[in-house]
């Protein structure tokens, strides 16, 4: 018998020993689920969890393996919610024996976005998920990533390119820190309107507040009101939850009618934006690569050679694979003068042999690459 084979009848054993504790702790998590049903209790305990999986990972003898063994329980923890979540609402499916029912997406999914109700973010939540999942709204960018680092959502929103003012460089920037991937893709159709408390009219105006690529795609309304002041805010929708709450009428904001309507609100301009086709991308991001066989755009960072002819070598490798390159961001490497990260999203699905010909030829060409992700594209 080979090394191979002996190491290998080694797993064997273990995974069977793994699949016996695996029943045994999900039987043990069926009675907690009864217990909290019992007592009304909340299913998720953030303070607990972590607390499990600090005292589990220090008991590792080889701290090499630290960070996937948080993964692993954060995992086992995700499947333990679920199956609580199932018996809770009285579906016992998960108890037969082909296994169904214990996950309902829709149900148990967690999504982030940033902003308030009324955002265009949440608008694109919604057209991705539907409007059955549970959302959690922050109020910074970062937010999002450390939510998901967390464990605390599933999946996050962002916005990552407008049509009219380009790319958002903060959310770029954030992929490439936090390493996590694009999983889909939606494009929402932005239309500004001007809005103020009830009966305010636009000569009564004085301040506008909302967010400055909001005013960005505006500037030409702005142009011909220089006596407004406007004062940039995190997000359209929660300069619209500004206004209700200061309730004068020489504020106002810039936001969506959705917003404006939520937050009590009248429309004193509509469609305030210069360009009449203005749309917002939305990235969806996961901890985990997802690709499925309608997947057709991809998405990397790269960093190349300062030397001349670098890039037009990682572009040439599209052309001799006849992919179709969409789109290319380039962001300044701090501490690097002249030299850049380029985001670049192109056509194709990780399954295709020229696709993956095309990555090993550009990573090998590359300082710096990473895969972002693949995913069905809106645009």
């Amino acid at each position: 018998m080979s090394d191979l084979e002996i190491l290998r009848n080694r797993i064997d054993e273990i995974d069977k020993e793994l699949v016996a504790i695996f029943e045994k702790r999900m039987e043990t998590v069926l009675q907690i689920a009864q217990y909290k049903k019992k007592n009304n209790l909340e299913i998720f305990n953030k303070a607990r969890e972590l607390e499990v999986i600090r005292k589990n990972v220090s008991r590792l003898e080889n701290k090499g393996f630290k960070e996937v063994a948080e993964n692993f329980l954060n995992k086992v923890m995700e499947i333990s919610r679920n199956i609580q979540k199932e018996y809770i609402r009285g579906e016992d499916s998960f108890t037969q024996e082909n296994g169904q029912g214990i996950e309902d997406d829709l149900m148990v999914i967690r999504v982030g976005y940033q902003g308030e109700p009324g955002s265009f973010s949440e608008e694109a939540l919604i057209q991705h998920f539907g409007d059955k999942v549970n959302k959690y709204n922050a109020r910074e960018f970062q937010d999002i990533f450390e939510a998901l680092k967390n464990y605390e959502i599933d999946y996050g929103v962002l916005p990552i390119e407008n049509s009219s003012t380009g790319g958002i460089a903060e959310v770029y920037d954030l992929l490439r820190k936090y390493g996590f991937y694009i999983v889909g893709e939606r494009c929402i159709k932005v239309e500004h309107n001007l809005a103020s408390v009830k009966d305010a009219k636009l000569e009564d105006i004085k301040e506008v507040y909302s967010h400055p690529q909001a005013f960005q795609q505006c500037s030409e309304f702005f142009k011909d009101y220089p006596n407004l002041r406007l004062i940039p805010f995190k997000n359209t929708a929660i300069s619209a939850k500004y206004i209700n709450e200061e309730k004068s009428k020489i504020k106002a904001a810039v936001c969506s009618r959705k917003a404006a309507e939520i937050y009590d609100l009248e429309i004193i301009k509509e469609n305030i934006n210069y360009n009449k086709c203005n749309y917002t991308r939305f990235i969806i991001i996961g901890r985990d690569l997802e690709i499925k066989k309608e997947c057709n755009k991809i998405s990397i960072v790269t960093t190349i050679s300062h030397i001349p002819g670098a890039l037009y070598k990682i572009l040439g490798f599209f052309a001799k694979n006849n992919l179709n390159m969409m789109k290319i961001e380039s962001r300044p490497i701090i501490d690097k003068s002249w030299e850049y990260f380029f985001y670049i999203d192109f056509s194709g699905n990780l399954n295709d042999e020229a696709v993956k010909k095309s990555i090993e030829a550009i990573k090998e060409t590359s300082s710096y690459f990473q895969l972002l992700g693949n995913y069905v594209g809106h645009n």
